[in-house]
């Protein structure tokens, strides 16, 4: 049988398909046939690694496999302690990522805890209670209130049944359950109204239902599947630090065969050559960005906890700050997930509700002014009928008062008010409580002794209550099936006949409000006399007055649209993607600032319509996706990437999990997400906000500009170092460095600067800024050129200060260590002012040197740590360093200085001439873009 035709069926083809009695259930030999034949009721889990194969994984990175061969460089040269701390950073980056890679896996042992442990069936016409892992498809299962469903079942018998789908479907509200056949041939999950899903959960009534697919067949069971097929994309970071690495090792290689080659054309021995050749090779493979990148990012995950943003996997932080598109969820990430009345429609009047969530705090108004139900007996009415004809109960949670008793709210503490039932219920409740007619305030007046519950046919609900001697029967249901009973209606406080003016009246303002994505219901009710008699539906809704509609929504979270709009001038595009009906989906969409002129919304049903080719030919212009299924999600994502878009997306159902696993980035909300969406995710939002996403964007752009810098400062630091070895041996000059002083100089001088440039602050217009592309090189943005340029200039000035300070006693071998003094010092203070250029992407001269503390304090310690080896005696002979006089620290400060500040007064003169040659266009834009 197709997955998608068992609604279709009759109750007497569906006993024929799967060959059961819906009347006695299976027969027990029938039940252990079909175990063997179909395998127990169990999610998969798939082949698991093991944590050893996990940890080996962890070395086949290609910049691992260029620190190892740089560890064996080091071991060769007598370099030991270069060697033990490569080898730290290799096991620190291979711990690390084993420890996330270990969690990672864990979506589907979350799923399987969604899976109802055991089930009440029917087999040879016994009830019986099995463990649920042992059903077959034929079982016949019975379910109540509060059950879990442990299969996918066809509802056979459905007594005002409702069951809680969001975490799979996104349908906002619990859904309607009913046992007749749809006729409809496709459908979505949300539509699919006679089907109960395995881990959804029934809030009320009770049911019957046949098992029609279990285990890796249910719905569940296809998600678990989509997770277990959905690879997870490598983050731009590491496509670009691989990109490095294999750059580094080829100029290393080059290096060391053009070094031995001019030594040994110049007169050298082969052997010296070599091992200046190789220092140079270790010089130009920056050891310590591994350790440097994981620390940046390690710091910026704790700032994130601190904006609310949980990150489970590292490389996730730069990742998030180069999204192009945020995939959201619409209930309750963009949505307070809380049904809220914000308008009563009444007597052709139209009343404002103030107020939100379950809080009873809110007044009505009318015009502006403000409407007092005592002296408004047609909305008295209506607040009676919503409070009586009423199931749902919002309490006050007990954890939110203070532990002194005292009833102050705590700083930190639960959600105040707690809904017990169906939400729809919930948001009538609040609205009677709001304007001073609770329940509770009419418990002893009114006393219930009839109760004709809500079904899908009749669409309405009902209830006999006692008064006064009197009794009173109230309804509510879709306006439309309700106003077929109603032969009056409660007009300007007066009861007049429902003629079909004012039927015409009432059903042009449900449609209105409907247009504006509301939930309506309507309201009615009638006295009855003493001979009138109401033992039926029939009876009891029949000759009703009516007296009103309510309007209600799930509203907008206040933050998010201030952080879509923040999104936007970012360049990010934020597409809505939820299970409820399209209408709904676009008024928020609307609402929010979402949809733009001219962007297209689409259901789940024209999405299964379109191939591939045809999604990603609109998929840019498309806003907000409504009524869609799991695959539609993991659809969407997977277009968008093809499309060259790196892909963020939110959710928190189970139905999320394949989509958030297959994204860039894939973001989990940490107060109503399930287990599978936070297992499945990268990032996990703590508050459920939205706006929190923002600020992890924020502060994912800046860790990746910081891993620039550092980057900037590593390669134009060794730049420089390689051009002042490699200039002197092609002009026949002694070695400027001896290696010792090169693997001083790459440990000590850049590893603290390097690291504080990884905590460095944002700068102002970061997120005015276009998302980066995820295939931009590493070197894009003219970093490759500053890297060249500055390295030249400090490479040449370093060699120009070694060849005056030597040229002064060519052959006297105590001037060559001078020399090499006056070269070690050069570079060392031309690195450390070079650092404070590598803050802006302009000029030293754009920012405030002093505002990175940390920076501040590196410099200084490193240069501490310079005069520690020029001016220490048990330290110059190791390095072979002597003190410098005050004429040499002016040519050792002269030739530190140029590389940085001719290249920043040139920046300077540039931008002025930029400025003065930009002009205005007569549509008020400027005609050069900087």
């Amino acid at each position: 049988m197709d997955q998608n035709r068992w609604h279709q069926l009759p109750t007497e083809t569906l006993e024929q398909s799967l060959g059961c009695d819906t009347a006695r259930g299976l027969t027990g030999a029938t039940a252990e046939e079909r175990l063997r034949q179909f395998g127990h009721n169990e999610l998969s889990e798939g082949a698991r690694v093991s944590p050893l194969l996990l940890f080996l994984n962890q070395f086949k990175d290609f910049m691992v496999l260029v620190l190892m061969g740089a560890t064996l460089i080091s071991g060769l040269l007598g370099e030991f302690l270069d060697a033990i701390t490569i080898v730290a950073i290799i096991v620190l980056n291979a711990v690390l990522g084993f420890v996330q890679e270990f969690r990672a896996e864990r979506s589907l042992r979350a799923l399987k805890a969604l899976s109802a442990p055991t089930a009440k069936v029917i087999r040879d016409g016994n009830t019986d209670i099995v463990p649920a892992s042992e059903l077959v498809p034929g079982d016949l299962v019975l379910l109540e209130s509060g059950d879990r469903v442990p299969a996918d079942i066809r509802f056979i018998q459905a007594n005002s049944c409702y069951a809680e789908e969001s975490a799979l479907t996104g349908e906002s509200v619990p859904v309607g359950k009913h046992a007749n056949p749809i006729t409809e041939p496709e459908l979505p999950l949300g539509d699919q109204r006679n089907i109960g899903f395995m881990g959804t959960m029934l809030t009320g009534g009770t049911g019957k239902g046949v098992v029609i697919r279990t285990g890796m067949e249910t719905e569940m069971g296809r998600i678990a599947d989509l997770i277990q097929k959905t690879e997870e994309m490598e983050t731009p970071l590491q496509r670009r630090l691989e990109q490095l690495g294999k750059i580094l090792i080829i100029v290393a290689v080059a290096l060391t065969v053009l070094v031995v080659i001019a030594g040994i054309m110049h007169g050298q021995p082969a052997y010296g050559m070599f091992l200046a050749g190789v220092s140079l090779a270790v010089a130009a493979i920056p050891e310590g960005l591994p350790a440097i990148v994981t620390i940046a990012l390690a710091l910026g995950v704790q700032r994130m906890i601190k904006r609310k943003a949980i990150v489970r996997k590292l490389p996730s932080v730069e990742t998030l700050g180069c999204a192009s598109v945020i995939c959201s969820d619409k209930t309750g990430t963009l949505t307070q997930n809380k049904m809220t009345v914000t308008g009563v429609w009444l007597s052709g009047r139209a009343i404002q509700i103030t107020g939100e969530g379950y809080e009873p705090v809110g007044e009505a108004y009318e015009h502006g002014k403000p409407v007092d139900p005592k002296h408004d007996q047609s909305l008295r009415r209506l607040l009676q009928i919503a409070a009586l004809c009423n199931n749902a109960e919002v309490v006050r949670n007990a954890e939110a008062e203070d532990k002194d008793g005292k009833g102050k709210k705590s700083a930190e503490r639960k959600e105040e008010w707690q809904l017990k039932g169906d939400p729809t219920e919930g948001a009538l409740t609040v609205l009677s409580s709001k304007l001073g007619m609770s329940a509770k305030s009419l418990e002893p007046l009114y006393k219930r002794i009839a109760e004709f519950p809500f079904d899908s046919e009749r669409k309405r609900m009902s209830v006999i209550v006692s008064h006064q001697g009197g009794r009173l029967v109230c309804a509510k249901g879709a306006p439309d099936m309700l106003m077929e009973q109603c032969a009056y209606v409660l007009w300007e406080d007066k009861v007049m006949p429902f003629t079909a003016t004012l039927k015409r009246k009432v059903a042009e303002a449900s449609e209105q409000m409907a247009g504006s994505a509301l939930r309506v219901l309507g309201f009615a009710y009638r006295d009855l006399r003493s001979h009138d008699r109401c033992e039926t539906t029939e009876e009891a809704e029949s000759q009703l007055i009516f007296a009103g509609l309510t309007g209600m929504i799930d509203p907008p979270r206040k933050e998010v649209r201030e952080a879509i709009a923040t999104c936007r001038r970012a360049g990010i595009k934020t597409v809505m993607i939820t299970g409820d009906h399209q209408l709904t989906a676009e008024a928020i969409a609307n609402q929010l600032g979402i949809m733009p002129r001219g962007g297209i919304a689409i259901s789940g049903r024209e999405l299964s319509q379109m191939d591939d080719e045809q999604l990603d030919k609109i998929s840019d212009n498309i806003y907000v996706y409504a009524r869609v299924s799991p695959e539609h999600k993991l659809r969407i994502v997977k277009s968008l990437q093809r499309q060259g878009h790196v892909v963020a997306m939110t959710g928190d159902g189970v139905n999320d999990a394949p989509a958030i696993k297959a994204a860039d980035i894939g973001i989990a909300m940490g107060i109503s997400g399930t287990d599978v969406s936070k297992e499945a995710s990268a990032l996990i939002l703590s508050d459920d906000n939205f706006a929190t996403i923002v600020a992890a964007i924020e502060e994912g752009r800046n860790i990746y500009e910081n891993i620039r810098k550092f980057i900037r400062y590593l390669l134009a630091s060794n730049v420089g170092e390689i051009l002042t070895m490699f200039l002197a041996m092609m002009a026949g000059l002694p070695l400027p460095l001896i290696p010792i002083q090169i693997l001083w100089v790459n440990l000590v001088t850049d590893g603290l600067p390097a690291m504080a440039l990884g905590v460095d602050q944002a700068e102002k217009d970061l997120m005015k800024m276009k998302p980066r592309s995820s295939v931009e090189s590493i070197f894009a943005r003219r970093l490759g050129w500053k890297i060249i340029s500055r390295g030249i200039l400090i490479g040449v000035c370093t060699l120009g200060a070694f060849w005056l300070t030597l040229s002064k006693a060519p052959g006297d071998a105590g001037q060559l260590v001078l020399a090499q003094t006056v070269a070690f010092a050069t570079l060392v203070l031309a690195q450390l002012i070079h650092v404070f250029d590598c803050r802006s992407s302009r000029s030293i001269f754009h920012r405030n040197i002093l505002q990175n503390k940390y920076l501040v304090f590196a410099v200084l310690s490193s240069l501490v740590l310079m005069l520690g080896v020029l001016y220490l005696k048990p330290l110059q002979p190791v390095f072979k360093t002597v003190p410098l006089d005050f004429r040499e620290w002016c040519l050792v400060f002269v030739a530190a200085g140029i590389p940085t500040f001719v290249m920043g007064i040139g920046s300077v003169l540039s931008s002025g001439r930029k400025k003065s040659k930009t002009k205005w266009t007569p549509s008020g834009k400027h005609s050069t873009a900087r």
